[in-house]
């Protein structure tokens, strides 16, 4: 178990640190944000990798049995995740995690005019899904931690927008999930929508398919 923990640590840290400690900042002015972005996705999957590889090597200890149903709650849960993940990472959003830099676009937000932190809430449905599918103390505890690291992210992440973007700026990004949610559902109905919408349905597809071999556990087992 003393792997397993390191490597959460490992990850946690590779997540907080660089923006607590002013490395992320110092890294982007030193090497521009696209390069400072490839970097810390390889650190962020370098990170996932190690967490996934000794939790697969701790000991089981069950808490409840896996069945069909609690591996339809994690089938049902990762759908909604993959569209939030594919329509928030692609789109600028300066108030959360984002792979795309610059101002949001409030006239075309897509998700982001009813989701302020689609990304985080995608890992959130996620981690939370696979708590219920596993059933053990490993998938309890590393995936408990990451639905709450998400979770606690949101307010870190509009604290940080706080203290680093203009007064104004930062209003008009706080504004785009306001007001009425019908005006905002007009927003999200865009034909960009319907490309997240696609281009999450193949992300669905591609875990899905790639569940298995990388893994080691089908989801489709039960059914």
């Amino acid at each position: 178990m003393t792997a397993f923990f390191l490597s959460i640590l490992f990850f946690f840290a590779a997540h907080v640190l660089p923006a607590a400690t002013g490395l992320r900042g110092f890294l982007i002015a030193k090497i521009g944000r696209p390069a400072y972005v490839g970097l810390y996705s390889l650190v962020s999957l370098a990170a996932i990798a190690w967490v996934i590889v000794a939790a697969l090597a701790a000991p089981y200890v069950e808490l409840w049995a896996p069945g069909p149903v609690t591996a339809l709650v994690a089938l049902l849960a990762m759908l909604p995740a993959c569209i939030l993940f594919v329509g928030g990472a692609l789109r600028p959003n300066p108030l959360s995690v984002s792979f795309a830099g610059g101002a949001i676009d409030v006239q075309r937000p897509g998700l982001l005019a009813v989701v302020r932190h689609p990304v985080l809430w995608a890992f959130f449905f996620w981690s939370a899904g696979h708590v219920v599918a596993n059933g053990d103390l490993v998938a309890l505890i590393l995936f408990g931690a990451f639905a709450l690291f998400s979770l606690l992210g949101m307010r870190r992440l509009e604290k940080r927008a706080r203290g680093r973007l203009p007064a104004a700026d930062f209003a008009a990004a706080l504004a785009v999930t306001g007001g009425p949610l019908s005006a905002r559902l007009v927003k999200l109905m865009t034909p960009r929508f319907a490309v997240d919408v696609l281009l999450g349905l193949a992300l669905y597809a591609a875990l899905l398919h790639l569940h298995g071999p990388v893994i080691g556990a089908y989801p489709l087992a039960y059914f």
